[in-house]
């Protein structure tokens, strides 16, 4: 079956992992994040892009965009051209907006700046009217504002990264005030198509999720570093929730091995390949298979799903979500 990972950070540049690729029948959609304005997240961009322009059966990118820095005049009409150029000739499918936006990112009177303030709209509206899809990782797990439990997701993330736990942090947005952010986008730009990362950062219940599709036939969600937290729910209430919503919901993985194989031995080149084998095998027996087995440690039902909605899961609504794809 022809698959789709349409969230990855994956710079297979070698003859091997393009090999490995057409062995899985599987393309890669890589997406870029602005972690800062400037040229770091543009030079991982232009690996992207390289490895979608030289091996286009295997990869394509999304872009992202800069950050304002308050100082600059005409901030939209400079990402406006920079996107036009990266979709016009660099062949992006989309492009994303990162949970800088919303979390970390201030105006200069010190309030947080959220995603649908109207810095930002002119940049949505000119992505609406041409048709462009966007990818919003906007807020993080409802467990970035909740103690820290061990052998919970996330819990590792977070002692790795404390600067993102926003527990006992109330200077910070909440993520209810992040997420109502992001779903006033989707009410006022209708005719744009967004798929939210990561479930939407409703990944604690598919019950939210739906709540989003009932209310916005624009937005889609991929489940990029969230099978754990579907998988903890529970399966018929998920099962239910797949067969209902089936045309909104993309796989992915989103794998950071964003170092250029070439630049890798080749030991280290196959463990990143057999990882990205192995969470595509497990995503897939989860999606498709009728029997329990072993996923982080615990024990999972297969879901048994249709094959027509695993296709879906796995290649159709990449394709729809992502035209260009």
């Amino acid at each position: 079956m022809r698959r789709i990972d349409a969230h990855i950070h994956f710079c297979g540049d070698t003859d091997a992992a393009v090999r490995a690729l057409k062995e899985l029948d599987l393309k890669l959609l890589n997406i870029c994040v602005a972690h800062k304005t400037g040229s770091a997240w543009r030079e991982k961009a232009g690996h992207y892009r390289m490895l979608a322009e030289k091996h286009p059966g295997a990869y394509a990118w999304c872009t992202s965009f800069d950050l304002p820095d308050f100082q600059e005049t005409g901030y939209a009409k400079r990402v406006i051209e920079e996107l036009d150029e990266d979709f016009t000739h660099g062949r992006a499918v989309a492009v994303k907006g990162w949970k800088n936006i919303g979390m970390e990112l201030k105006k200069p009177d010190g309030s947080f700046i959220q995603i649908d303030d109207e810095l930002f709209t002119p940049i949505f509206e000119w992505l609406e009217r041409n048709g462009r899809t966007v990818l919003l990782h906007m807020a993080e797990p409802l467990a970035c504002w909740r103690p820290l439990e061990d052998h919970k997701p996330h819990c590792s993330y977070y002692k790795a990264n404390p600067q993102w736990h926003m527990y006992g942090k109330p200077e910070f947005p909440s993520h209810e005030e992040i997420i109502a952010a992001r779903d006033r986008l989707l009410a006022r730009h209708p005719k744009l198509r967004v798929v939210g990362a990561h479930l939407g950062s409703l990944e604690y219940d598919v019950d939210e999720v739906a709540k989003r599709f009932d209310a916005y036939p624009n937005f889609a969600v991929d489940t990029s570093a969230r099978l754990w937290d579907i998988v903890l729910q529970p399966t018929e209430k998920v099962r239910a929730f797949l067969l209902k919503y089936a045309d909104r919901v993309l796989h992915g993985t989103d794998l950071v091995r964003n170092q250029l194989f070439s630049g890798l031995d080749a030991k280290a080149a196959e463990a990143n390949l057999n990882e990205l084998r192995e969470e595509t095998a497990a995503a897939e027996r989860y999606y498709a298979g009728t029997d329990a087995f072993t996923y982080r440690g615990g024990q999972v039902q297969g879901l048994g799903l249709p094959g027509e909605v695993v296709e879906k899961l796995f290649k159709a609504n990449a394709r729809a979500w992502y035209p260009e794809l």
